[in-house]
């Protein structure tokens, strides 16, 4: 799929590991602890080396819905920022609110620090079990509205998938949005 042209930014589909991406910042899965886990947080955690742990320490762990930014230590991005996704409960807990409220944080973050690029993994579809096509169109929709809106300073937006499943649908979710934009 062609990268989608929304305000001044792009919003496309990759599919590969997060942490070898050459942005400005990755948006990393993360718990409530920021202190690492399994999936995408502990891939970022391993890639990223002691430096990230230590910063996360500091920063006093952060609220479901909610996003904080570190260093990027031994990543090639230059900043995480650490998204904490809500887990799916049947969709009866404001599971959707919770979840279009991380990418919008992590994007209000972006644009405090005047970063260009950006990538995001699919926040809540792994252990926290949220419906990946559900998932992947409020993560589009939120982003596309704020980038409309020109909210942040994000140029583009990268959407990154772990394998062929996710990628579909991102891919459905982007080809939603299309005639709308």
């Amino acid at each position: 799929m062609n990268p989608l042209p929304i305000g001044d930014a792009t919003l496309e589909i990759f599919t590969g590991d997060l942490t070898s991406l050459e942005v400005d910042a990755i948006v990393n899965a993360a718990n409530t602890s920021l202190l690492g886990g399994g999936g995408v947080d502990g891939a970022i955690h391993r890639a990223a080396g002691p430096g990230l742990l230590e910063e996360c320490r500091g920063l006093n762990g952060c609220e479901t819905g909610d996003a904080k930014i570190t260093g990027g230590y031994d990543l090639p991005a230059k900043h995480v920022i650490h998204a904490v996704g809500p887990v799916w409960y049947g969709g009866q807990k404001g599971e959707a609110e919770k979840l279009a409220s991380c990418y919008r944080r992590a994007l209000e973050l972006a644009g405090e620090h005047r970063l260009k690029s950006i990538a995001f993994p699919a926040i809540s579809c792994g252990v926290y079990a949220f419906p990946l096509d559900q998932a992947a169109r409020i993560a589009t929709r939120t982003v596309a509205e704020l980038c409309r809106e020109r909210v942040a300073s994000v140029t583009r937006v990268i959407f990154c998938c772990f394998g062929g499943d996710v990628t579909k649908a991102y891919e459905e979710a982007l080809d939603e949005l299309a005639p709308r934009m």
